[in-house]
């Protein structure tokens, strides 16, 4: 399998039999995301799309993914997930902590994480949109990936372990609005057994940056983002002498392959 991150918490899955599976769509205002993906055929290549929550900057991105591809499907909590198709999008696949949805490639199971939901915040007053989820993508003949969404330390991570056995995960180190390092550290030590460990819900430095005017305009408009700014390494570093987990702080727009061994 390979992962593409593009900014913040959203990362594109690629499956061994070429099906691009994205999670948390934030385009707009996003300083990872690559200006060049910016195409219709970009959004048309996504298979399927899988949201954690309500917030703007893992939603944001559904009408520009909709109005190139209509019909594309669109996995969140049962709440947001009605909060969608009463705005008119069609292809709304609704589940809840513990469902899962099955493709040819991979079984995806919705697990719970410690986080808010609203729906609308930059549009006028919040709509409440459920609980905040995280996933567990087990690819067939391949890796299992667990995308932790926003959240904060919970000893729950440790029955996700137990139960569904990743080998990867996505996971949420960027403090502020979720866990930070230092608790991303100890999820790593005591609660996860995976094998590598990808740092996310941080944000770029202006040297960095796949685009720093994203970042200019969006720390304009959320100073607080200013605080979520070059987390990666901080995990790294907290985990430099534990070898049971590598650390891989992917960059803005990097791809890579997870192959498994022989």
């Amino acid at each position: 399998m390979r992962i593409q991150r593009l900014g913040h918490a959203m990362y594109v899955l690629k499956s061994n039999m070429e099906k691009n599976y994205l999670i948390d769509p934030f385009f707009d205002l996003n300083p990872g995301f690559p200006p060049q993906l910016n195409t219709s055929d970009f959004y048309q290549s996504i298979d399927c799309v899988f949201l954690t929550h309500g917030h703007f900057d893992h939603t944001s991105g559904l009408s520009k993914l909709v109005e190139s591809k209509p019909d594309i499907m669109i996995v969140a909590q049962y709440e947001l997930a009605l909060i969608l198709l009463q705005q008119g999008i069609k292809n709304v696949f609704p589940i809840n902590f513990g469902g899962s949805v099955s493709f040819e490639d991979v079984s995806v199971t919705m697990v719970q994480a410690k986080h808010t939901s609203s729906y609308g915040e930059t549009q006028g007053t919040p709509v409440y949109a459920g609980e905040s989820a995280g996933y567990v993508f087990d690819f067939k003949n391949d890796y299992t990936l667990y995308h932790t969404g926003d959240t904060a330390l919970m000893l729950d991570m440790k029955l996700i372990q137990d139960v569904y056995q990743p080998d990867i995960a996505i996971l949420s180190s960027s403090g502020h609005f979720t866990m930070g390092p230092k608790e991303a550290a100890y999820a790593v030590k005591h609660l996860l057994n995976v094998k590598y460990v990808i740092p996310s819900h941080t944000f770029p430095t202006m040297e960095t940056a796949a685009s720093p005017d994203s970042l200019t305009r969006l720390l304009q408009a959320f100073p607080v983002v200013d605080f979520m700014v070059d987390k990666d390494n901080e995990l790294k570093e907290l985990l430099k002498e534990y070898k049971k987990t590598d650390v891989i702080p992917l960059s803005y727009g990097e791809e890579r392959a997870f192959e498994q061994e022989k």
